[in-house]
């Protein structure tokens, strides 16, 4: 008997609910795949995104929920929590706790619609500098331009949408 023709007879001894049970784990996980694929190139890492994406899903976390939850290790978590705290990424408070001892502190991850808003200004900026480019290498003929590229982000409106879709 091949191995796929034992995988084939388990499936069928399982009950529907546990076989969607199991595909929408696997789409889950596709599509979380999918999420840090984009978020790691508005964050640069890999390791940001997942920290994002985990954040987005488990608010006011510690470092050490985090790591558990992502499966990073402890320090590599601390540090990228560090950068994405002073890049205004995350937030970041004392968790509040009775009795004695160590609070940790808990993080959260920004909107998404906040993350975009900070993605395009880098862009805009960027593109700014490629369109100026010959008046940076001092060519002399070169017009200048202080800001010919303009990119604006408007919130989605329900209404816009419910038309788009008639």
């Amino acid at each position: 008997m091949s191995e796929d023709t034992t995988d084939e007879t388990a499936g069928e001894n399982q009950s529907p609910r546990d076989r969607l049970g199991e595909e929408k784990e696997r789409a889950v996980a596709g599509f979380d795949q999918g999420v840090v694929d984009i978020l790691s190139w508005v964050l640069d890492t890999e390791t940001r995104a997942r920290i994002f994406v985990y954040l987005r899903q488990h608010p006011w976390s510690t470092s050490e929920e985090v790591a558990d939850g992502t499966g990073l290790y402890p320090s590599t978590v601390r540090e990228a929590l560090a950068e994405l705290t002073e890049e205004d990424v995350v937030e970041r408070r004392k968790r509040q706790s009775e009795g004695a001892g160590n609070n940790p502190y808990e993080y959260t991850a920004i909107a998404p619609s906040d993350l975009v808003g900070g993605v395009v200004g880098r862009v805009q900026n960027e593109l700014n500098t490629v369109f100026n480019l010959d008046a940076h290498l001092g060519n002399e003929d070169a017009e200048t331009t202080d800001e010919p590229v303009r990119i604006e982000v408007e919130a989605a409106d329900d209404t816009d949408e419910d038309e788009q879709r008639s």
